[in-house]
Formats: structure tokens, C-alpha cells, sequence
């Protein structure tokens, strides 16, 4: 008998992944035909400088692109293995979504979260447009490994709050220092080990003492970033500052995180189920403020890009699951197919989103590097960058590393050399001009 339940609970699982990795293709297939957008040339640029292994220890001394080693490292073989079809490394952050999505469902083993909720959420994810930048943007790799790694370290962590078995809590530390050398939010980690230690059923004050090997190696990560902060891009770019009204930028970033589906849930489950999903909404509050905070001191936008939404969308999914199951019984005594229609219009409004303004914005932010690679096909001249909404030195990686040329300039050059004239947007599709 136990068998045959085991069985069918691994089929449901196994049905469950499939379905939710079929959302996450569903959501994103439109944007598999994108090219390179412009940062992502700048991704693949310094993965071919330091993501092999003869150029880790230069990549150990910099005190930024340290902290994303493992995207740099990911990306260097991604081009050996592919060279620069963007469908490649589309595909690599589409996969990665989906093993982030398969993680959220098994969140359902954590007692506060539930499978039918896990599974509901899961869904939401998937699909939620909110986070697509995430997914879409290339250079924004490390968002997707730093949470993957901080998701298995967590996982880990909850297995050895249950069982005490000293292999679990080795794993969740080194996918803890994964997690760190994916991006610096990885610290956010120690705030959700806490969070699970306080709706533990036992070993809570072992918990937190079990703590201390994290917040050490999380105390010299801080420490070699602050040694070395004149010379980190960051301290000095006028992105991020420690004196940052974060807490504005807090208030902003959630009040827009849970714009509409979130408004929505929160409502129904507080008219129609408060009481049974009272600690959900608590684990979902604190989980939403502290994957939020590392991202809140930005000093250039009053709220976070989409890209840093992606951990706190866990939240917000947690959320519209409880907000689902609260109406569904409601909606089915309504009409039959109440519950399939509600599901059908998040579905449809998330993906509609993404397939059509979404992807449009994305193609806008290609078009100039891909207007001056067909601009350089179309010549035998050299060519002169003028007009670049840009940074001049990606005009130069853009055609060394699609054409292996270079842009012509006026002190290198040759007596009689006339160089095709690029100036974006004026010049275009056309033909080379001068």
C-alpha cells in the first residue's frame, strides 16, 4: 500500500515539474528569437577574460565581477560549447528558470508553505512578467544562478532543521558560498535561515547557533568588499550608496511588486481565509522584505529594476496561490468554471505581456549594436562610429566580436582611408554610408 502511494505521489511530482517547466517555455518562447542585447556583449567580453580557469586569480582581485564569478565562469562555457548563437544562451537562462521554478515548488516541504500552495505558486512564477528581465536580459545571469544558490542553500537548511543530519547542513553552507560569488544579494540567505529557524517546530536555538559559521564567512565577504570599495565600481558610480532612503525604495519596490495579482490576493485571502493562511502572509511579508533589502539602497531609480524582483516574487507568488485557493470554492459554486477562468486570465495577462510589450522594448534595446553589425556587413570600408547611444568601447567589442574588426579611427588611419560612416539612428538598414 505504501508503495503504490509513493508511486503515485512521484508520477503527480514528476507530471507537476513537467507542467511547470511547460509554463516557463509557454511564457518565454517569443523572446528565444531575441539577439545579443548591448550588456550582454560585456557579459561574454569579460567571461572570455576570466572565466577560465587561468584567469580566476585576476578575477579574484576585483573586487566586483568577483562577486559574479559563477556567471562569468557559466558564460565562458557557454561560448566555448557554442560561440555566440544567442539562442544558446538563451536557452541557459531559460533552464535555469525553470530549475528556479521546480525549486520553488519544492518549497512545499517547508510546513509554512504547503504543497498546494507550493505547486500554485510555482505556477505563478513561471509565467509572472514582473521578473522577466531576469530571464530575458543575458548580463542578468547572476540574478538567476544567486538564487538558485541561495534556494538550494535554504532547502538544505530546512532539511537539517528537520532531520539534524550534519550532510545537509554542509550543503546548505556551500551553496551558501555559491550563492555569495553569484552576487552580492546572496547574503540574503542568513535573513531566510532565520526566518525558517523562527517557524521551526524544534532545534531553533541550535539553529541559530549553527548560524555562526554563515555569518562569518558573510562577515570577511563584507568586509573584503568595504577594503577594497575605492576601487569598486559601485561605491564610486553613483548607483548605490549606504546613506540611500532605502526605506522609500522598500515601500516602492513592494507597493509595485504586488500591483495587481498581489492587491488582489491579499484581499480575498484577508476577507475569506485569514486565520488558515495567517503564517503564509507572515512568511510572505518578511520573505518580500528581506530578498528587497540588499536592492534598496540604489541612489538612481526609486524603485528596484524588475530584474531584482525576481527573489521577492517567491512572496508574491505565495501570495496568489493563497489567493487562488481562498476564491476557488467560492467561484465554483458560482459557475463550474470559475477556478479555470481565473487561472486562464493570470495566465494570459502575464504571457500577453510578455509576448507583446515586452518583447518589443527588448528589440528596441538590440537594435542599435544589431543595426551596426548589418551596417559593417554591407562594406568593405572601414567603419566610424559617430552616433552611439552607448558606450563607445561596446561599438568596438560589438564588431571585434561579431565581425573580428575594428572601428576605424582618425589617428590610425591610413592617408586616403575614407571610412562608412555609422550614426544611430540615421543611419540604419540602408546601405553603408559616408
Amino acid at each position: 500500500m505504501k508503495e503504490r502511494i509513493s508511486l503515485r505521489s512521484g508520477a503527480a511530482n514528476r507530471a507537476a515539474l513537467a507542467v511547470l517547466a511547460g509554463l516557463c517555455v509557454l511564457a518565454y518562447l517569443p523572446s528565444l528569437t531575441l539577439p545579443f542585447i548591448s550588456d550582454d556583449y560585456v557579459q561574454i567580453r569579460l567571461a572570455r577574460e576570466w572565466g577560465p580557469v587561468s584567469g580566476w586569480s585576476s578575477l579574484a582581485a576585483d573586487a566586483l565581477y568577483r562577486s559574479r564569478a559563477t556567471s562569468l565562469v557559466l558564460t565562458y562555457w557557454t561560448e566555448r560549447a557554442f560561440g555566440l548563437e544567442p539562442l544558446a544562451y538563451r536557452l541557459s537562462s531559460l533552464a535555469l528558470h525553470i530549475i528556479n521554478t521546480w525549486l520553488v515548488y519544492a518549497l512545499g516541504r517547508w510546513r509554512v508553505v504547503g504543497r498546494r500552495v507550493a505547486l500554485l505558486a510555482a505556477a505563478f512564477f513561471a509565467i509572472y512578467e514582473g521578473h522577466q528581465e531576469a530571464v530575458i536580459w543575458y548580463a542578468a545571469l547572476p540574478e538567476l544562478l544567486v538564487f538558485l544558490f541561495v534556494m538550494l542553500c535554504l532547502l538544505a537548511w530546512l532539511r537539517w532543521l528537520e532531520s539534524g543530519r550534519w550532510g545537509w547542513y554542509a550543503a546548505s553552507l556551500a551553496c551558501f558560498v555559491l550563492a555569495i560569488y553569484s552576487k552580492e544579494s546572496g547574503v540574503v540567505a542568513l535573513g531566510l535561515q532565520v526566518l525558517a529557524v523562527a517557524f521551526a517546530r524544534k532545534r531553533r536555538l541550535r539553529g541559530l547557533a549553527a548560524m555562526a559559521p554563515f555569518l562569518l564567512i558573510a562577515g570577511l565577504y563584507a568586509a573584503a568588499i568595504f577594503a577594497a570599495r575605492a576601487g569598486h565600481l559601485h561605491f564610486n558610480d553613483g548607483t548605490f550608496s549606504l546613506s540611500a532612503p532605502f526605506w522609500r525604495t522598500l515601500i516602492n519596490s513592494t507597493r509595485r511588486l504586488l500591483w495587481i495579482w498581489g492587491m488582489l490576493a491579499l484581499a480575498a485571502v484577508l476577507w475569506l481565509k485569514p486565520r488558515r493562511y495567517r503564517f503564509l502572509l507572515v512568511a510572505a511579508g518578511a520573505w518580500i522584505v528581506i530578498t528587497f533589502l540588499p536592492y534598496s539602497f540604489l541612489t538612481y531609480m526609486p524603485h528596484v529594476p524588475s530584474r531584482h524582483t525576481y527573489f521577492a516574487s517567491v512572496g508574491l507568488s505565495w501570495l496568489v496561490a493563497a489567493g487562488f485557493l481562498s476564491v476557488r470554492s467560492r467561484l465554483a459554486q458560482w459557475r463550474s468554471w470559475g477556478p479555470a477562468a481565473l487561472a486562464a486570465l493570470i495566465l494570459v495577462h502575464n504571457c500577453v505581456y510578455l509576448w507583446t510589450r515586452k518583447q518589443r522594448q527588448y528589440r528596441g534595446r538590440a537594435a542599435p549594436t544589431e543595426a551596426l553589425v548589418e551596417f559593417a556587413r554591407r562594406t568593405d570600408r572601414p567603419v566610424e562610429v559617430r552616433c552611439f547611444p552607448y558606450a563607445p568601447i561596446l561599438a568596438e567589442w560589438v564588431l571585434e566580436m561579431r565581425l573580428n574588426r575594428k572601428v576605424w579611427r582618425a589617428e590610425q588611419a591610413q592617408p586616403g582611408t575614407e571610412p562608412a560612416v555609422f550614426c544611430w539612428p540615421s543611419t540604419g538598414r540602408g546601405a553603408a554610408q559616408r
